[in-house]
C-alpha cells in the first residue's frame, strides 16, 4: 500500500448550551421515572450496593441448561399435532394399543428431537456470541489512579472505565473527558442504527479537564437520572460535582455498543449496564407474523382431526354393534373367542368394549396426521432462505450487500403479495442528492434536466419541458459533472460570474447561509488538504458541496465557531471568514425546519433557518417576501420537475431579544416533564418568525436503477402498489410518471384539502373544529365522487392521489371503509404529505380492509412502523442507516431486486411449500385409509395390517425425503420465464395451489390410491396360493406387500407431481424405495420377538415369488393411472397458467414472439400499471373477472 493518509476530524457540536444554572424542572428527578442514583468512582460504598443494579452480564439466548428441556418441551407440545401424537404415544403404554409403546414413541422423539436439536444450535449459537461479548475487555479504574483490564461483565454502575479508540462502548456511558481539551469525542452508531456518519459528544465543562488517569483518582460526583428506558435520543439527569448541580442530556451519553472514532480516548462513568442500557431495552423483537398457507395448514389438520375421530367413531360403534350380535347364537367372529373375552371383545359388555376400541382406532388412524409435517417444512424453509440469500441476481456489487431473508418464516408469502405499499425517497430513488436548481432573489437558477422532465417530455409527446430543448439538453448532451452531488449548469452563476447579477447582495447571504446553515462535520486530508463531509443527511452534503462549488467552501467547524473559506469574485482570492456557533436548533418531522443562530465578523446576530415551503412561507414578515410569489412559482416548477425543495430564509437578531431567548431554551432544554420536546419546540418558535426569505435550493433523489422496469413487471403480476411518500403533491405525481406507476390516459382522482373553500376558512381563522368538519366533509364528498367517476368508467385505469391533510380524515373510523373501496378500485395509489404514523396506519388498513397479503418496502427510520404492520416487509439498505432492515423480514440492496424476489422467489416458495403439504396429505391418507380399509375388512377388530416398525418409520424414512426435496429444488417453470410471463404470479395471489378444492383433490387422490392398493392386494393375494409350494398369503405377506405397494405408489406420485428434476430428487425418491428394501432384509434378519412376522419375510416368501414383483408392478401402475389421466387432461385440455408455460417451453415455442405475447396478453389489463400497459389495454381490453381468491 501507498504511504497512509493522516486525516484529522475537526470539532464540531450541534446541541451546544451555553451553561445555565440547575433549574426548577430537575425536582422532578427522584420521583416515579426518575429514581436512579449512583455514586461515581464509588461502587463499593454500602450506599451504592444497596441499590442492586443489574449486573453487566448479558443474555441474549431463549434457553437455559435448566429450562431448555421443559421449556423447548413445551413449546413444541403446544401444537396440537405434536400433542396428539404424545397422547397416542402415552396410550400406547396400555392394553388398548394395538402396537407396541416403542414403536409409537420413537418417531415421536425423532421428530420432536429434530425440532429442538435446530432450536439448541439456534440458541448456541447466541450463546456463543454472548460469551464473546461479555468477555470483551475494558480498562477500569481500580483506585489510586489507576486503570486495569476487566472484562465487560464484571462491570458496576458508577464504575470509571477508560475507553480508546476504535473500542466499543461496554455499557452506557457518561462522558466525563476525552483527548480533547474541550471534551469532545465522535462516535460511530453503525451498531445501533447503521449510520456510518459520525455523531459528536462533548463532555460538561466541569468535568473535561479530567484527561490523565491519575487526575481519575479524586473524581467524586453523584449522578441522579431517569431510569432505564427505550428512548435512545432522550437522556435527562443531573450530576451534584464539587457542591452545584449540572444538567445533563443526551450529549454527555455514550451507548453500549457504538465504537469510539477519531479520538484517542475517553473516560466515562458507568450509568446503565446489561439489560438496563438502552440499546436492549430497544432488542424487542419484531412482531410475530405467520403465513395465511400455516395457518390455513392448522385448519387443514384440524379437519383431518374430524376425519380421524368420525372413522374412529363410525368402526367403534359399528364394532359395538357387532360385539353384541355375537351374544348367543352362532359366532360368526368365532376366531376373537368373544366368549372367553375380558373387556374388549365381550357381547355381555358391548358399549364399553366400543368405548375402549374408539381409543384403539384413535391410535390406529392417527397415521391420517403427518407427524413429520412441521419440522419437514421448517428444515425446507431455512434452506429456501439459504436460496434466497445466495441468489447472485440479488447481490448489489456497488456496495457488497446481497439478499438477505432475516426469517424463514413468510416464504411462501412472498408468493401471495396482492398490495405493495412503498416508500418514496431511498427506495424508489437513490437517496444520492444532486444539487441541480437554485432560486435566489426571485430568479431561478440552473439549466440541467432530471429523469422526471424527459418522462414528463416523452409523456406530452413533445420534446420541451419548462421552457428547455429536451434534445438539446437530453441526459447524453447536457455536460457532465465530475464531482458528486453536484449537477448545476449555469453559467451566471459559476466561475463567481453572481456577482454581476441584479441581486448579488441576497445571493452572497444565499450561498453564505449554504456554507454554514447545516450540521456537517468536514474531514480534511492533511496531506492533499482536501476537504470532505460526513453528513446526518444526503441533502446537507449536497448544499455544503454546492456552497463550496460556488466559491464557498466548509472547512472547520469547533464547538463554537464555523470556518469557510469565500472566494472572492473581484480579487479571485480566497478569503477566511470564521462565524461564531451561538446555538442549533435541530430539525425535527414536526418542525420541519432547523436553524443557526451565529455571530458574524462584525458581530451581528444572525438566525439562519431551512425547511419545507409549507412550512416556511408562514414564517416571513411583510417586508421579507419581496420575492415570495417568484420563488412559489420556482418551487412548483421545481416539484414538477420531480425535486426536493428547501426553503432558504434569515433574519438578524438583537442582543436583547437573543438573552431572552436564550434563558427560556436553556431551561427547556433542561426540563424533565413528559412535555420536554413540545417545550424546546415552543421556545425554538418564538425566535423563528419574522423572516426574510432568500430563495430556494431543488435537488434531484434520481429514480435508483431498474426502478421503472421492476413496477411494470409487478403490475404486469397484477400486484397493486401504493406509494407512501412524505413530498408534495405535484413532485410525488411526476415521480410516479417516471417511475410507470402513473401513465397517459389514466385518470386520476384527487383528494386534498388544498382548496379555496378550506384556505378561506383558514384566513378567516375560524375556530379548530370548525375547520375540522368542514375538511372531514369536503373528504367525504371527494371519496364519493371518486367513486363515482370509477363507475362511470369501468374500462378506464384510475390513480388515486390524497394528501396528508386529507389522508388524517380518510382513516377516520366512520369514513375509512370508504376510502378504502375507493382505492382498492384504482390501479395505483399515492399518498402525499404523509407521516410515519399514516403509513402504518394505511398498511393495517390495507391488511385487514382486503384480507389478502400485504408488502411493505421501505428504508428508513420512518418506515419502521410500516414494515412491521404489514403482512411482509422488505427493508432497503440504503444511506439511511439500517433501521428499516433492523425491523424487516427481508433486506435488499435495490428496489429491483424486489422483481425476482417476488416473481421467482415468492412464486417457487408458494408453489413448494404448498406442493408439498398437499403431498404430505396424499401419502399419509393414502397410508392411513389402508390401515382403516384393512381394520374394516377385518371387522374392525383393532388388528393393524402392517409390523409395528413399518407404522412407525413411514413418515419418517421412507417418505420423508422426497418431499424435502420437493420444498427445496422443484421449479414448475424457470426463473427465466416466471419474469417473461408475469401473470404467472398471480396463482398465488389467487392462492389457487392451497385452496380448499385442491387439498380435497389431493385427499381424494389419496383415498384412491388407497382403495385401489387395499383391494387389489386384497383380492389377488387371497385365498390364492401366492408360491411354488401352494403357500397361501398370510398377514405378514398381504402386509407386507401392502406396504410395498404404498411405498412405491407415493413415491412415484412425488415422480409425476415434480416438475424439474435434480439429481438430490433422484437420490431422495428412488433411493427412499431402496431403502425399504434394505430395511427390509436387516430387520428380516433380527430375532422374531422384535420382527415379528416379518423374520426373514422378504428372504424367504416375498423374493422368490414371482407374484409379489408382479403385484407390486400392476397395482402401482393402476394406483397412478387415475392421477396420470387427470393430469393429462387438465393440461392438455383446461391448463393452468404455469401449465401454459409448460407447454411453450416443451413445444420450442419459446423464441416465438407471437405465440409468446398471446400468453403474456392475459396479463395486460386495463387496470394495470407500467409503461408495457398502454394502447392495447385501452382498444381491446380484456372483460376478466374481478379477482377472488378461490379459497379464504
Amino acid at each position: 500500500m501507498g504511504t497512509s493518509r493522516k486525516r484529522k476530524l475537526l470539532h464540531f457540536s450541534k446541541y451546544y448550551l451555553k451553561g445555565g444554572g440547575f433549574k426548577e424542572e430537575h425536582e422532578q428527578i427522584g420521583r416515579p421515572g426518575f429514581s436512579r442514583v449512583l455514586l461515581c468512582n464509588e461502587p463499593n460504598l454500602i450506599e451504592g450496593s444497596l441499590r442492586s443494579y443489574a449486573d453487566n452480564y448479558v443474555s441474549t439466548t431463549k434457553y437455559t441448561p435448566a429450562s431448555f428441556f421443559p421449556k423447548s418441551l413445551y413449546e413444541q407440545f403446544r401444537r396440537v399435532a405434536n400433542f396428539f401424537f404424545l397422547v397416542t404415544g402415552t396410550l400406547a403404554f396400555t392394553p388398548l394399543a394395538p402396537y407396541t409403546a416403542v414403536s409409537a414413541i420413537i418417531p415421536l422423539i425423532i421428530v420432536i428431537g429434530a425440532s429442538m436439536l435446530k432450536e439448541a444450535i439456534e440458541d448456541w449459537k447466541r450463546k456463543q456470541q454472548d460469551i464473546e461479548i461479555n468477555n470483551r475487555r475494558v480498562k477500569v479504574h481500580r483506585g489510586d489512579g489507576t486503570f486495569e483490564q476487566t472484562e465487560w461483565k464484571n462491570l458496576r454502575v458508577g464504575d470509571i472505565v477508560k475507553v480508546e479508540k476504535d473500542e466499543n462502548f461496554p455499557a452506557d456511558l457518561l462522558l466525563l473527558s476525552s483527548c480533547y481539551e474541550d471534551g469532545i469525542c465522535y462516535v460511530e452508531t453503525m451498531n445501533l442504527d447503521g449510520e456510518t456518519n459520525l455523531k459528536l459528544k462533548h463532555s460538561l465543562d466541569v468535568t473535561s479537564s479530567l484527561r490523565e488517569d491519575a487526575r481519575v483518582k479524586d473524581f467524586k460526583a453523584t449522578v441522579k437520572c431517569e431510569d432505564p428506558n427505550a428512548n435512545l435520543y432522550i437522556f435527562i439527569g443531573s450530576m451534584e460535582f464539587e457542591g452545584e448541580q449540572h444538567p445533563l442530556s443526551q450529549q454527555q451519553l455514550l451507548l453500549r455498543d457504538s465504537k469510539l472514532r477519531n479520538t484517542d480516548y475517553i473516560y466515562g462513568v458507568v450509568i446503565f449496564t446489561g439489560h438496563d442500557t438502552k440499546v436492549l431495552q430497544n432488542s424487542t423483537g419484531p412482531p410475530s407474523k405467520r403465513s395465511k398457507i400455516e395457518r390455513k395448514m392448522d385448519r387443514v389438520i384440524y379437519f383431518l382431526f374430524g376425519v380421524l375421530f368420525m372413522v374412529a367413531f363410525v368402526g367403534s360403534v359399528y364394532f359395538g354393534v357387532v360385539t353384541k350380535n355375537d351374544l348367543g347364537g352362532e359366532l360368526t367372529r368365532w376366531y376373537l373367542q368373544p366368549d372367553s373375552a375380558k373387556i374388549f371383545f365381550d357381547p355381555k359388555r358391548a358399549p364399553a368394549a366400543a368405548v375402549y376400541h374408539f381409543l384403539t382406532a384413535l391410535m390406529l388412524y392417527s397415521y391420517l396426521i403427518p407427524i413429520s409435517l412441521y419440522v419437514s417444512i421448517e428444515i425446507v424453509k431455512v434452506l429456501q432462505s439459504i436460496f434466497i440469500n445466495q441468489d447472485i441476481h440479488m447481490y448489489y456489487e456497488e456496495g457488497d450487500k446481497p439478499a438477505r431473508a432475516r426469517t424463514s418464516n413468510l416464504n411462501e408469502e412472498l408468493g401471495q403479495v396482492h398490495t405493495v405499499l412503498s416508500d418514496k425517497t431511498g427506495t424508489l430513488t437513490a437517496n444520492s442528492m444532486e444539487f441541480i436548481k437554485f432560486s435566489a432573489a426571485g430568479t431561478a437558477y440552473g439549466r440541467g434536466v432530471t429523469d422526471v422532465e424527459r418522462a414528463m417530455a416523452k409523456r406530452k409527446g413533445s420534446f420541451e419541458a419548462n421552457g428547455k430543448d429536451i434534445v438539446e439538453e437530453s441526459e447524453d448532451t447536457q455536460p457532465k459533472s465530475s464531482v458528486k452531488g453536484f449537477s448545476f449548469h449555469d453559467e451566471r452563476i459559476m466561475n463567481g460570474n453572481w456577482f454581476n447579477e441584479p441581486h448579488s447582495d441576497v445571493i452572497l447571504i444565499f450561498f453564505r447561509m449554504l456554507a454554514v446553515c447545516h450540521t456537517v462535520i468536514p474531514e480534511v486530508d492533511e496531506d492533499t488538504g482536501k476537504v470532505s463531509y460526513e453528513a446526518e443527511s444526503p441533502d446537507e452534503a449536497a448544499f455544503v458541496i454546492a456552497a463550496r462549488e460556488f466559491g464557498f467552501e466548509f472547512s472547520e467547524r469547533s464547538q463554537t465557531s464555523v470556518t469557510f473559506n469565500e472566494l472572492d469574485p473581484v480579487s479571485g482570492e480566497s478569503v477566511e471568514r470564521v462565524y461564531k456557533l451561538v446555538d442549533v436548533l435541530e430539525f425535527n418531522s414536526s418542525r420541519k425546519r432547523m436553524s443557526v443562530i451565529v455571530s458574524d465578523e462584525e458581530g451581528k446576530l444572525l438566525l439562519l433557518c431551512k425547511g419545507a415551503d409549507n412550512i416556511m412561507f408562514e414564517l416571513l414578515e411583510n417586508r421579507g417576501r419581496e420575492f415570495e410569489q417568484a420563488t412559489r412559482e420556482h418551487v412548483n416548477e421545481y416539484a414538477d420537475a420531480g425535486l426536493r425543495t428547501l426553503i432558504l430564509a434569515y433574519r438578524e437578531l438583537g442582543e436583547e431579544e437573543y438573552e431572552v431567548f436564550s434563558k427560556r431554551y436553556v431551561e427547556a432544554k433542561n426540563s424533565v416533564s413528559a412535555d420536554h420536546d413540545a417545550l424546546v419546540d415552543e421556545v425554538m418558535e418564538m425566535i423563528e418568525k419574522d423572516l426574510i426569505l432568500l430563495g430556494a435550493t431543488a435537488v434531484e433523489d434520481k429514480l435508483q436503477e431498474g426502478v421503472a422496469d421492476c413496477i411494470d413487471k409487478l403490475a404486469q403480476a397484477g400486484i397493486r402498489i401504493w406509494v407512501l411518500t412524505g413530498d408534495k403533491m405535484e413532485t410525488a405525481i411526476n415521480i410516479g410518471y417516471s417511475c410507470s406507476l402513473l401513465r397517459q390516459g389514466m385518470q386520476q382522482i384527487t383528494i386534498t384539502l388544498d382548496i379555496p373553500e378550506i384556505k378561506e376558512l383558514e384566513k378567516a381563522a375560524a375556530e379548530k373544529t370548525v375547520i375540522a368538519k368542514a375538511s372531514k366533509q369536503y373528504v367525504i364528498r371527494q371519496i364519493k365522487e371518486g367513486k363515482a367517476q370509477i363507475t362511470s368508467s369501468k374500462s378506464e385505469a384510475c390513480a388515486l392521489i390524497i394528501d396528508g391533510r386529507s389522508l388524517t380524515y380518510a382513516l377516520e373510523d366512520d369514513i375509512k371503509q370508504q376510502f378504502l373501496e375507493l382505492a382498492i378500485s384504482c390501479a395505483s395509489v399515492i399518498c402525499c404529505r404523509s407521516s410515519p404514523i399514516q403509513k402504518a396506519l394505511v398498511t393495517r388498513l390495507v391488511k385487514v380492509g382486503t384480507r389478502k397479503t400485504t408488502l411493505a418496502i421501505g428504508d428508513g427510520a420512518n418506515d419502521v412502523g410500516m414494515l412491521q404492520e404489514a403482512d411482509i416487509g422488505i427493508g432497503i439498505s440504503g444511506v439511511e442507516g439500517m433501521q428499516a432492515v433492523m425491523s424487516s423480514d427481508v433486506a435488499i440492496a435495490q428496489f429491483r431486486f424486489l422483481e425476482r424476489l417476488l416473481l421467482v422467489h415468492g412464486h417457487w416458495c408458494y408453489r413448494r411449500i404448498s406442493s408439498m403439504i398437499c403431498y404430505f396429505f396424499y401419502k399419509n391418507v393414502t397410508f392411513g385409509f389402508t390401515i382403516f380399509l384393512y381394520e374394516a375388512y377385518a371387522s374392525f377388530s383393532g388388528q393393524p395390517a402392517y409390523n409395528d416398525w413399518f407404522l412407525s418409520l413411514y413418515n419418517v424414512f421412507f417418505t420423508s425425503l422426497p418431499v424435502i426435496a420437493l420444498g427445496v429444488f422443484d421449479q414448475d417453470v424457470s426463473a427465466r420465464f416466471c419474469l417473461k410471463f408475469p401473470l404467472l404470479y398471480q396463482e398465488g395471489v389467487l392462492n389457487v395451489l392451497f385452496s380448499w378444492n385442491r387439498i380435497i383433490g389431493w385427499m381424494f387422490n389419496g383415498l384412491c390410491s388407497a382403495i385401489i392398493i387395499f383391494f387389489f392386494c386384497i383380492r389377488s393375494l387371497d385365498p390364492e396360493a401366492f408360491n411354488k409350494d401352494g403357500k397361501t398369503a398370510g398377514l405378514g405377506i398381504v402386509g407386507t406387500t401392502m406396504y410395498t405397494c404404498v411405498v412405491w405408489v407415493v413415491n412415484c406420485q412425488m415422480a409425476l407431481a415434480i416438475s424439474y428434476f435434480t439429481v438430490t430428487q433422484h437420490v431422495f425418491i428412488w433411493g427412499g424405495i431402496a431403502l425399504w428394501y434394505i430395511f427390509l432384509l436387516i430387520y428380516g434378519v433380527i430375532p422374531p420377538k422384535i420382527s415379528k412376522e416379518a423374520y426373514s419375510l422378504f428372504v424367504e416368501a416375498l423374493a422368490p415369488a414371482p407374484k409379489f414383483w408382479i403385484v407390486t408392478l400392476f397395482v402401482v401402475l393402476s394406483a397412478l393411472i387415475p392421477y396420470f389421466v387427470y393430469n393429462a387432461i387438465q393440461l392438455r385440455f383446461f391448463p393452468m397458467y404455469h401449465g401454459m408455460i409448460q407447454w411453450i417451453r416443451y413445444e420450442g415455442n419459446s423464441e416465438d414472439l407471437e405465440y409468446c405475447n398471446v400468453v403474456r396478453q392475459r396479463s395486460i389489463r386495463p387496470t394495470t400499471v407500467g409503461f408495457t400497459a398502454r394502447s392495447l389495454a385501452r382498444t381491446n381490453p380484456l372483460k376478466g373477472k374481478k379477482d377472488t381468491e378461490t379459497s379464504k
